[in-house]
């Protein structure tokens, strides 16, 4: 399934969850945000929340500093 990620298409497996696609990217799993079409997708639920195809995923690293 193709699924858009910081702006940029990208496939995966289907059925794959959030926790799926930030392990495949490598993405740190502390010190981000993620938001799956619009909503924020709290970190205790990336491994139960299934990304479907065609969604846009947006990953955002936190920053320190003012």
């Amino acid at each position: 399934m193709i699924v858009t990620v910081n702006g940029t298409e990208r496939e995966f497996a289907d059925g794959a969850t959030v926790a799926d696609v930030l392990a495949a990217l490598a993405v740190p799993g502390s010190g981000i945000a993620v938001a799956l079409d619009g909503e924020v997708v709290p970190r205790a639920a990336h491994g139960s929340t299934a990304v479907p195809a065609g969604a846009a995923l947006e990953v955002l690293t936190a920053v320190q500093g003012g």
